[in-house]
């Protein structure tokens, strides 16, 4: 690859970078999953960017595979490459992007794993003795009340929780997106007995809801240790995470109300595609779903 072709990398990174407002980390996988297929247009011979063709491409995600990428890499270097080739057309003369019509093959989707209801029972059911297993018990109950993410969780401040109205607004969700959900009324309890010992600790004018002991906003890291740290004192088997609490709460609420829907607005979900992988409905609710609703399967009166 010649020197011209490989600074129109830095010049696409500086764009992510100062235009486009990219985070480093996005930057720096852009820039790894870019220099692969530099490496790999030398074995070829391919001397600058347009001389690459979509059977190149094809080649290059073959050879990735080859070397042990799963699909989700696959997918990620894939997307990296169409950016890249995007920017050139729009802003180097590029006629074609190579990449555009160029699939990565589909990851497998796993069923999440979860806790059963009586595991998530024995979870919240540990009466707190000190400070930091209150604010750590109303983490967990609003985790599976109200289907949070961790980021959700750990951003959570203070005037974002109405508990009078039994409700919390997610500010910036996945995708930037904000979404107003249901607080239990266990969660409720947990989180007014936490808040009763959080002032004893918080930093003055600290406004996140959950804080560490040194009086600051609790990092996601910390929130991962200190489940850890339960599952161990409860001798729970299983690893679990903030995560699993979530998806608990997803498929539980599935289960109960088969209402799918809803609980994709819950989770805020863009797609219902998203939230269809915690569907556990057995083949006959869906027989007796489509006798009721299908216009040519309901009885006559």
């Amino acid at each position: 690859m010649d020197s011209f072709s490989q600074n129109l990398v830095v010049l696409f990174l500086n764009q992510l970078r100062y235009e486009k407002r990219a985070s480093p980390h996005t930057i720096k996988n852009y820039r790894r999953d870019l220099n692969h297929l530099i490496d790999y247009t030398a074995t070829e011979n391919l001397a600058c960017w347009n001389t690459l063709k979509q059977h190149h491409i094809q080649s290059y995600l073959g050879h990735r595979h080859r070397l042990g990428l799963g699909s989700r890499s696959l997918q990620r270097e894939l997307s990296a490459i169409r950016s890249f080739f995007n920017y050139l057309v729009k802003n180097h003369g590029f006629t074609s992007n190579p990449a555009h019509d160029i699939h990565a093959p589909k990851a497998p989707k796993k069923l999440p794993k979860t806790l059963d209801v009586d595991q998530i029972s024995g979870l919240l059911s540990v009466k707190p003795e000190t400070n930091l297993e209150y604010r750590d018990l109303s983490m967990w109950e609003l985790f599976y009340s109200s289907g949070l993410r961790l980021s959700e969780l750990v951003n959570l401040n203070l005037d974002d929780l109405d508990l009078q109205d039994a409700t919390l607004l997610v500010k910036h969700g996945k995708g930037n997106k904000s979404r107003v959900v249901p607080i239990g009324r266990k969660a409720i309890k947990a989180i007014n007995d936490w808040i009763e010992v959080r002032d004893k600790i918080a930093a003055t004018a600290e406004y996140a809801v959950f804080v560490s002991n040194r009086g600051t906003r609790l990092a996601t890291r910390s929130v991962q240790a200190r489940l850890e740290h339960w599952r161990k004192k409860l001798g729970v088997p299983q690893s679990v995470h903030p995560h699993m609490l979530r998806h608990s709460f997803a498929s539980h609420l599935l289960e109960s109300s088969h209402d799918l829907r809803s609980v994709q607005e819950l989770l805020g979900h863009s797609q219902i595609s998203t939230t269809q992988i915690y569907t556990h409905l057995d083949f006959q609710h869906l027989v007796e779903t489509y006798d009721k609703s299908h216009p040519r399967a309901r009885k006559r009166k």
